[in-house]
């Protein structure tokens, strides 16, 4: 007995020094759950609800935007150029019919030119602040990428024409970016890279960044939904909600959008605001902003953790949920209309 009693502290500093190891990681576990996983309200649970009377068309035209990318156009990039010109070309006519104004921003490509697509609609009393949307339209390989990311710019499409005869008080940015996918991801050549850094040359005041990625894919089986490492340990696993995710200097974009979502719409949300090293995290667009020092958040639903088809050839429109996307849809539409009028 006397021998072990002596490996334990003997003064009062000992002892303090003694508690405060053995609490620190208890402490540190506390507070990376916190914040990480700590929302603001109440998830809707169960089934979306129905669409309110005057959006019941809203599912028909995500799906034809869909439709269009992913069957009739294909594949979508640098090794399917006249695809990415048409795409490109879809998506100026869809903003361009609304009356606002289709900026091409340049970029060099592996086989030439090619460009992101910018649409703005000007801020009324803030006009050097801004509040940003976009989603990437080049699709990986051979793959049609309906989820991955038709639906991102269905959506993307659908919110600037409803933003393009509002006055809000910020100024409303709308991208569609090239290059997301490899081999461009995170190198030069990414268009949200060339974006983002542009914009901290302009020295824009970019309050808010979303990017819209793969929003369209949902499961209600339980044990649908994966996880990284230690996220799993947190969120349900049936897939069927729509995520918010960012880093931790973004954590305040996150817990905000996911408020709004959550007082508006009748879909299973959760956020996350983790360290840009955990897998997934900063898989997508926002990542660009991140290194431009402006806070971004990724809308997602949760891509590879969740969809089967994701990166190959099955991702295709009749696999996604056009119901839950409108929501997707309507829920941005107030996130936006709130964060560029406050």
């Amino acid at each position: 007995m006397s021998r072990r009693l002596k490996f334990l502290p003997r003064s009062r500093f000992q002892w303090v020094r003694f508690w405060i190891l053995l609490a620190a990681p208890v402490v540190l576990g506390g507070v990376f759950v916190f914040a990480v996983v700590s929302g603001p309200g109440q998830s809707h649970a169960g089934p979306a609800g129905p669409l309110p009377e005057v959006e019941r068309g809203l599912p028909t035209r995500l799906r034809a935007h869909v439709t269009r990318l992913a069957d009739e156009i294909g594949p979508r990039n640098e090794d399917h150029p006249e695809a990415l010109a048409a795409t490109a070309a879809y998506i100026t006519a869809a903003l361009s019919g609304t009356g606002l104004q289709v900026r091409p921003q340049v970029l060099p490509g592996r086989l030439g030119p090619v460009w992101n697509l910018v649409a703005e609609r000007h801020g009324a009393r803030l006009p050097h602040e801004y509040v940003v949307v976009g989603a990437h339209y080049d699709s990986v390989d051979d793959s049609p990428g309906a989820d991955d990311n038709a639906s991102g710019v269905a959506a993307l499409i659908e919110l600037a024409q409803r933003f393009a005869t509002r006055a809000p008080a910020r100024s409303v940015r709308f991208i569609a970016f090239v290059n997301e996918e490899p081999p461009a991801y995170r190198t030069e050549a990414m268009g949200s890279v060339h974006a983002a850094r542009a914009s901290r040359e302009q020295k824009d005041e970019i309050v808010a960044m979303f990017s819209l990625e793969t929003i369209g894919y949902y499961a209600d089986a339980p044990g649908s939904q994966a996880y990284p490492w230690p996220l799993d340990r947190f969120y349900p696993d049936t897939g069927d909600f729509i995520a918010f995710v960012g880093n931790l200097a973004s954590r305040p974009l996150v817990q905000g959008a996911l408020s709004i979502f959550r007082e508006r719409i009748p879909l299973p949300s959760e956020g996350a605001s983790a360290p840009g090293i955990v897998p997934g995290i900063g898989w997508s667009d926002h990542w660009s902003y991140w290194q431009m020092g402006y806070p971004a958040v990724m809308v997602t639903d949760t891509a590879p953790f969740r969809n089967p088809a994701y990166h190959l050839g099955d991702d295709r429109p009749a696999t996604l949920d056009y119901n839950r996307m409108a929501w997707v849809t309507l829920g941005m539409e107030a996130i936006v209309e709130r964060l560029a009028n406050e």
